[in-house]
């Protein structure tokens, strides 16, 4: 059977409805790239493009730990802090295709992204996260402390983000989801802070498990579109 769509993620702001790509993060030629339809006059299919935080949200969505759900945060802890928002079903990327950038909210003396990503280590403590993983693999206390005080800022974040949405469940992914033992119980203990503590009960938070969430999500983008 022969494709019936295309489906792309990029790290930026998308026009949706025209699929024109703007400012890409680490591509900095791409400031208004009309990937549709440079796509479309290639193939002849219909083309769908879209921030690649929303498409990991709406692969777990459709393929993950968000199947059954209604309302699913996808949260991608990875060089920065993305998310992708589904909403009754339904991805919601807002007017701009700027729903779910919670990493840039201020936080601190920074934003959120500054402290609740994989960069964390760089950014706060000028050290490698790649080697402060591997040393807390190890058991070595110094590592685990610092997870568990990334842990307090995930949680923070977290916190941000039900006030703002009020989900059923969230996914973490990105490539600290792999830290997860490390940073849940700080993480869990700044959740139950909550000023609403029947939400910080029900609410769900699952890690994951799919390695092409990002992919299968951008191919999913066509489902979205019926």
């Amino acid at each position: 059977m022969p494709a019936q769509a295309i489906g792309i993620g990029v790290p930026s702001v998308v026009d949706v409805i025209n699929g024109i790509v703007y400012d890409v993060q680490y591509i900095p030629s791409w400031v208004e790239v009309p990937l549709k339809r440079l796509m479309e006059e290639k193939y002849h299919i219909p083309v769908f493009v879209n921030n690649d935080a929303n498409c990991f949200a709406v692969g777990e969505y459709h393929f993950g730990k968000g199947k059954g759900f209604d309302s699913v945060i996808g949260l991608t802890l990875g060089t920065g802090l993305g998310a992708g928002v589904i909403i009754n079903g339904k991805l919601y990327a807002g007017s701009n295709c700027g729903a779910g950038e919670f990493g840039l909210f201020n936080y601190l003396d920074n934003v959120l992204e500054f402290y609740c990503s994989g960069s964390f280590f760089e950014n706060v403590y000028q050290l490698d996260g790649v080697k402060v993983f591997e040393d807390a693999q190890k058991g070595d206390a110094h590592a685990l402390e610092l997870y568990k005080e990334l842990g307090t800022h995930i949680g923070h974040a977290i916190k941000m983000v039900m006030y703002a949405y009020d989900p059923q469940l969230i996914i973490l992914g990105g490539s600290v989801r792999h830290a997860y033992d490390f940073f849940q119980e700080t993480m869990w203990q700044q959740i139950k802070t909550f000023a609403y503590t029947k939400s910080a009960d029900r609410i769900k938070i699952e890690v994951s498990a799919l390695q092409n969430s990002g992919i299968l999500g951008a191919a999913a983008l066509y489902y979205n579109a019926q």
